[in-house]
């Protein structure tokens, strides 16, 4: 009997997410070095083929969460509002995820967030992965900007996209030091507001 789509759809993803939340759990417990994929794959009582085959590397199993973000920088400023700049309009974006406290601002204080920022900005492997992801954001975002895309358009996406960084890792490295979401918050918001506005 063949499965539906549908429901073939949701058992890949509950298999796909299993497998990502063992991997987080080892590497957050023992370090991302000291864990094979051999040892993710037994604790999410997967073949290490299977796992490949919703992961193609170990960065990968960590990464997944950026990876829920590519492409939106772009999306963004397709989608911008009538009118309204490309900077404006990803400057809106921030600040609204500042508001919602949303981990990819870095400013989110739940404990799982900030160990999983840590492990991702300590381990060296995975910052040079999360560089690649990075390379493609910006491809993305100079392609909205500019179908070209010229060089400027180019250079207009790869500093929209650092100060994205800079921001995300100041307000996480604020949090990691101790203080709470809500007290940085204000700090986020000016700090992002001065950065845009430069950008413009």
């Amino acid at each position: 009997m063949i499965e539906p789509t549908g429901l073939r759809a949701r058992k890949k993803a509950r298999t796909r997410d299993a497998i990502a939340e063992a991997a987080v759990s080892l590497f957050l417990a023992r370090g991302f070095d000291q864990v094979s994929v051999s040892d993710v794959a037994a604790a999410a009582e997967v073949s290490k083929p299977t796992l490949f085959r919703y992961f193609p590397t170990k960065e990968d199993l960590v990464l997944h969460r950026f990876a829920d973000h590519q492409g939106e920088a772009a999306r963004v400023v397709r989608e911008r509002r009538l009118g309204e700049s490309p900077m404006a309009a990803l400057h809106r974006h921030f600040r609204a995820g500042l508001d919602r406290y949303e981990p990819v601002t870095g400013l989110c204080d739940h404990p799982a967030v900030v160990d999983f920022h840590r492990l991702v900005f300590t381990t060296p492997s995975l910052a040079g992965r999360l560089t690649q992801y990075l390379l493609e954001d910006e491809q993305a975002l100079a392609e909205a900007l500019d179908p070209g895309p010229d060089v400027q358009a180019r250079l207009r996406a790869a500093q929209a996209l650092a100060v994205q960084r800079v921001l995300a890792r100041t307000n996480w490295q604020k949090i990691a030091d101790g203080r709470t979401a809500r007290d940085v918050h204000p700090e986020a918001v000016t700090d992002a507001d001065q950065a845009f506005a430069r950008l413009r």
